[in-house]
């Protein structure tokens, strides 16, 4: 079995993969393809329904949390690691883009959670269980809206004015930010981080915005639109890789590594202090946010 880049896939029996996000479109996607070659798949989805029938249908176990809440984070990472004695692969592919500025019951801005916090948490919690296994890797979903984005460090909840497109491409540019200092600071450790946008995907995403929502739903933007599977190849190649160090650090544009539209994705200060106040924003200790 091949994948699209021509590489022999990789066997992925004896791996676990959490995805994030698994209930459907590409997180769903991936995760039937990394069960098909045997991985034993954690599927992370908010919709019980959604998320019992992706895993029931790979013979997956379903973890439910809303990233919306932090304390499901908290309690995810909990499970998974009481659950599963290595994880080789977490995948951060739940995200989300909400139309109006809303705030979660942490004090946050709503898709700057979903997105970048949520998933910042999630992967520090887990870190320690990463690092036990043989070529680990952290793959998070990003976007090429992250060149409509742009981080400030002193309004990351983007009090002053919002607008919805902005805000989510300025999380995608975030979670390259994260991707390269996360690849800076487990140097060593046999953990990689990779990023990578799917391309405009035939799903559900934007059903938290009804103006996108019904734009994504027209027929033009149908007949052009990636089905999931399409969608989920990269996330797929990168989770096989067989071997990921050359790609530590980078961003995908579907199959092919590309450097980052945005100039800010490239500014190495600026990855390091974003780590440093999104670890203070969440309380994590010196130790829990690999000081470096």
């Amino acid at each position: 079995m091949n994948d699209k880049t021509g590489q022999a896939a990789r066997d992925m029996r004896g791996k676990t993969v959490v995805i994030t996000g698994a209930s459907a479109g590409v997180g769903a996607a991936a995760a039937r393809g990394l069960a098909a070659l045997g991985a034993t798949v954690a599927v992370v989805g908010r919709s019980p329904e959604k998320t019992n029938a992706v895993a029931r249908a790979i013979g997956a176990e379903p973890h439910l949390a809303d990233f919306s809440r932090l304390s499901d984070v908290r309690a995810l990472a909990d499970t998974l690691l009481d659950r599963y004695p290595t994880i080789d692969v977490l995948a951060n592919n739940a995200g989300g883009q909400i139309a109006r500025r809303t705030i979660t019951e942490d004090g946050h801005e709503m898709t700057f959670q979903v997105n970048y916090l949520a998933p910042f948490l999630l992967t520090h919690l887990l870190l320690d269980r990463l690092a036990t296994a043989k070529d680990a890797r952290v793959i998070s979903t990003s976007s090429q809206a992250h060149s409509l984005g742009r981080v400030d460090l002193d309004d990351l909840d983007s009090t002053r004015g919002y607008g919805a497109f902005r805000v989510y491409g300025t999380t995608k540019l975030e979670n390259i930010l994260f991707t390269r200092e996360l690849a800076r600071r487990t140097q060593g450790t046999g953990i990689t981080a990779t990023a990578f946008h799917p391309g405009a995907v035939a799903s559900d995403f934007f059903r938290d915005n009804a103006i996108l929502r019904r734009i994504m739903r027209s027929p033009l933007a149908r007949a052009i639109a990636l089905p999931p599977e399409k969608a989920a190849e990269p996330l797929l190649h990168l989770a096989t890789l067989e071997d990921p160090q050359p790609a530590n650090g980078a961003y995908f544009n579907l199959l092919k590594r590309r450097e980052p539209k945005y100039r800010q994705s490239g500014d190495h200060e600026l990855a390091r202090h974003l780590w440093d106040h999104t670890a203070t924003m969440l309380g994590l200790t010196t130790a829990e946010h690999l000081n470096g």
